[in-house]
């Protein structure tokens, strides 16, 4: 299953070094806009605990995570839409991921240029998914002219596609994202086949700055504007510190500990709450399978059933797949063996219609 965000924002926002935090890839970082021009890509480890206790208690020899790729775009600017700034190049490598992590500076620094000569973060949201409307509206515009001409032939098909794309092009006409409307099922291979930009699901990447002046710690207006179009829109929001979460990877596990202290960090990660927001917002869950040789984490999109779970593993589990043995992870751990969870109970067998729920354990029969 591939698991694609990609990593835009205007320049010199922090993009690039949050992209060598998350990955520990090396990365050019310069204090320029358009510094990144092919995006650089890495894959990282989805955080779960549950594999290591799950992995302590089967005695495994080998851990495997979950992952998510993701993908260093270059700087969008304003004006990208009509070409600006190479943008119709970094369109394109947008239009390659799943979702979207846009890094949002919520700092001032008069040492770090900004592109737009200002710090506001959610005047930087507004260029930015005002490039991606243009963008989309133009892919609406040039398929809603084939089609309305085509469904003169009284096409029933053709017909119900001119009206999903009207509905498109009015929302994005009056400054909205098509991830805000509701498709019928119907409309959905459609929409699939569009692959539209402003139909990603968006996860807002708050970066700070240790010492700085940071907006959320001086409750500044701009910031409070940032939090209501947030609540508004239901949007989905991670705040981090890139330029630390980069050093405290660059560390031993025994240093980073340290040197939070001496930073005065409590917290956990703000790159494993990044990560794991990420894994939410592409409505992907997580079975887990765990023996001797392996405790393995699987990928799965929510409400999939046991036969396709079983899939995930491989092709021919889905054809031959009889029933499935479940139980959901910590009742696994609290029963101490396998044995005792079924004397009470919790050991589960279940069939081709049990939806796989978030941190079920799982054993296929086939």
């Amino acid at each position: 299953m591939s698991l694609s965000i990609g990593i835009v924002g205007l320049p010199n926002v922090g993009k690039s070094t949050l992209f060598k935090a998350l990955t520990k890839k090396q990365v050019d970082i310069q204090n320029y806009p358009f510094c990144t021009i092919e995006p650089n890509v890495g894959v990282v480890a989805v955080p779960d605990q549950r594999l290591e206790k799950l992995a302590a208690f089967s005695h495994t020899a080998k851990i495997v995570p979950t992952i998510i790729e993701f993908s260093d775009i270059a700087g969008l600017v304003r004006g990208a839409s009509q070409g600006e700034g190479l943008g119709n190049q970094f369109l394109s490598h947008i239009r390659e991921t799943k979702a979207i992590a846009q890094v949002v500076r919520i700092f001032e620094d008069d040492n770090i240029i900004h592109v737009e000569k200002r710090i506001d973060p959610l005047g930087d949201i507004e260029v930015i998914n005002l490039e991606l409307i243009f963008a989309d509206l133009s892919t609406i515009t040039k398929r809603l002219e084939k089609t309305t001409r085509d469904a003169k032939s009284g096409s029933k098909e053709l017909i119900a596609e001119k009206v999903t794309l009207e509905k498109i092009k009015v929302a994005l006409e009056s400054g909205a994202l098509a991830n805000t409307l509701s498709f019928e099922p119907g409309e959905l291979p459609l929409i699939k086949e569009l692959n539209l930009l402003t139909t990603k699901p968006i996860l807002y990447v708050l970066n700070k700055k240790l010492g700085g002046k940071n907006l959320d710690e001086l409750n500044d207006e701009r910031y409070r504007r940032l939090m209501d179009y947030f609540t508004k829109t239901n949007a989905v929001f991670v705040a981090l510190d890139a330029a630390i979460e980069l050093e405290l990877n660059e560390l031993s596990p025994e240093e980073r500990e340290e040197y939070k202290k001496e930073l005065g960090i409590a917290e956990a990660s703000g790159l494993d709450a990044l990560i794991t927001k990420s894994y939410e917002l592409l409505g992907l869950e997580t079975y887990i399978t765990t023996g001797e040789m392996e405790t393995r984490a699987w990928t799965i999109h929510r409400g999939t059933k046991a036969p396709q779970a079983a899939a995930e593993i491989h092709g021919d589990f889905e054809k031959k797949f009889i029933r499935a043995e479940v139980i959901n992870w910590q009742d696994l751990l609290n029963a101490g063996s396998y044995a005792a969870a079924r004397e009470k109970g919790l050991l589960r067998t279940e069939g081709k219609e049990y939806v796989v729920k978030d941190g079920d354990v799982m054993e296929f029969k086939i």
